[in-house]
């Protein structure tokens, strides 16, 4: 029985000597979005505080001419997947094969992992003391430090990391991918996104190279960002714990280590070293999770879930377009807004590449439903504990969180959990591992997009681990300052790339329509044949 026709995308073999690794490199692509990463990071190293005046003035100018652009986009992306998922198209089979290539809980640990990352664990356990000791303009009216303001707390935080922030890293733009690289043989590569607007004009030229370069330009920011902040941030965790010095050295220890173990993750391929990874860190993770559950505040997690959940669904429209306060809005809402736009395009490719032989509905329920309560519920685990102290005993959360020191707010609450020091260890290990998932899951994108293979070469996926341990590695060697100018430079690489994911609104859509019917009618002469053979 043919119900789908996958066609082999796959290099054919070349006559004579087998063609070198980096000779598959695209080599524009790496020249544009690498040279400008080298660039920055020369330009750091020369005058770091030039360079952070230069990126915050590109910042504000981002957020300001975009902001509600991204707002309306993300929110357009949500309704729309959802559309997609529940209606006639969510029976629509993607990927060009009839069966899912991985179980459902390795999938879902993957995606999981490789989407929450290692800000999962420091912005859990700070973002909603932050909106707790100064609450959310939208939520101005309640007393900072007061029950109500915990509950706006998560409700705050639950935005920024719930529907709208899963949905735009792989649900549309997944379906895009899917079906044209998988169904029509398209390279799997950004430029991609913009086939059915610009046909064979966005396959090949500069239109093609410079989106592909804005792309990779952006994920390899957003990666090197948190890879570096992880060496400062362990560091300072080894320093309070086993009083190990915080120094440079440290950190690069720490890089070094975290460089050696997704780079040999990524080059054993996505069902072995990424799968195992992101496997061991969902188990961690569920462990920690129900012995703080257990042992640490429940009433309060659980009424503080219920609570703040029902709040975000309530006031969803008016959080997902505030537009009030927008120096308030550009620092956090809009902030993240161009962060995970950023990752949008290769997360979506990331997403096509393991997520074959499953439905529209199974893809963006996991993406745009289930893993978005999954990370409230985390945030609630992680953040409402630090709530939960911070009420009982002002200042014990709070005080060590001063100046936005976010691993400090991370161990004060770990530090009062039952057996902290081994609790606090942990989810510096839980940390570490988050961000290594997320190194290698882009490492593995990235090296896609450089070759438009769905396999590429172990050399390309080297090279570029270790290009972005490298990086992070400079940029540390100046402190949290470097980390931090890159942190808002993500930010401004979002606006091209923003309009890369925009035909993706009505691209998406047209191509679930027509894969449905394709399917559709691949199975109605089958099933004529059935009749037939039942009747005889």
């Amino acid at each position: 029985m043919e119900t789908l026709k996958q066609e082999s995308i796959r290099t054919p073999l070349a006559q004579g000597p087998p063609e070198r690794w980096y000779s598959q490199i695209d080599l524009p692509v790496l020249f544009i979005s690498g040279g400008l990463l080298v660039i920055f990071s020369c330009f750091a190293l020369f005058d770091l505080q030039l360079v952070s005046q230069a990126v915050n003035t590109a910042f504000s100018a981002s957020t300001r001419l975009f902001g509600a652009y991204w707002q309306v986009l993300l929110l357009a992306t949500f309704v729309i997947g959802l559309i997609l998922a529940f209606g006639r198209t969510g029976d629509v089979v993607l990927g060009g094969v009839t069966k899912p290539e991985m179980s459902t809980f390795r999938w879902t640990s993957i995606i999981m992992c490789t989407l929450l990352a290692g800000g999962g664990v420091f912005w859990a356990a700070a973002e909603p003391m932050a909106h707790f000791i100064s609450q959310p303009p939208l939520f101005a009216d309640k007393e900072a430090g007061s029950l109500a303001a915990a509950h706006h707390a998560l409700a705050q935080s639950f935005m920024h990391w719930g529907f709208l922030a899963w949905a735009i890293l792989g649900s549309l733009t997944g379906i895009v991918f899917m079906h044209l690289h998988y169904d029509k043989g398209l390279p799997l590569k950004p430029r991609t996104l913009l086939y059915p607007v610009f046909g064979e004009r966005a396959l090949k030229g500069p239109l093609a190279t410079l989106v592909d370069s804005a792309c990779v330009l952006a994920v390899v920011a957003g990666t090197v960002g948190p890879i570096g902040f992880l060496g400062l941030q362990v560091s300072f965790g080894l320093e309070k714990l086993f009083g190990i010095a915080d120094t440079f050295s440290t950190q690069l220890t720490v890089l070094l280590g975290l460089i050696i173990i997704y780079t040999l993750s990524s080059v054993s391929g996505v069902t072995k070293g990424i799968q195992l990874l992101s496997r061991f860190n969902v188990v961690l993770a569920v462990v920690l999770m129900t012995i703080i559950v257990i042992f640490g505040p429940t009433a309060f997690l659980v009424d503080g879930f219920l609570q703040s959940f029902g709040i975000y669904l309530h006031q969803f429209i008016p959080m997902a377009t505030f537009r009030a306060d927008t120096a308030w809005l550009d620092w956090w809402t809009v902030f993240f807004w161009g962060w995970f736009l950023g990752y949008g395009p290769l997360m979506a490719i990331f997403v096509a590449r393991i997520s074959r032989g499953r439905t529209i509905r199974q893809m963006i329920s996991l993406i745009s439903i289930l893993a978005p309560v999954i990370t409230c519920v985390w945030f609630t685990i992680i953040g409402g504990t630090g709530l939960s102290f911070e009420l009982t005993q002002p200042g014990i959360i709070s005080e060590p969180f001063t100046g936005f020191n976010l691993p400090a707010a991370l161990l004060a609450m770990t530090e009062n959990l039952p057996a902290g020091f081994i609790m606090s260890v942990l989810f510096m290990l839980l940390t570490t591992v988050f961000v290594a998932t997320t190194g290698d899951s882009m490492t593995y994108a990235i090296s896609m997009v450089m070759t438009g293979n769905d396999h590429p070469h172990s050399g390309v996926r080297v090279f570029w681990g270790i290009m972005m341990g490298v990086m992070a590695a400079i940029l540390i060697s100046l402190g949290s300052g470097g980390i931090s100018a890159l942190q808002s430079f993500i930010v401004v690489t979002a606006v091209p790339v923003s309009l890369i994911l925009l035909p993706s609104l009505w691209t998406a859509p047209r191509i679930a329509r027509a894969m449905l019917a394709q399917q559709q009618n691949s199975q109605t002469p089958q099933a004529h044949r059935s009749l037939q053979q039942h009747q005889e």
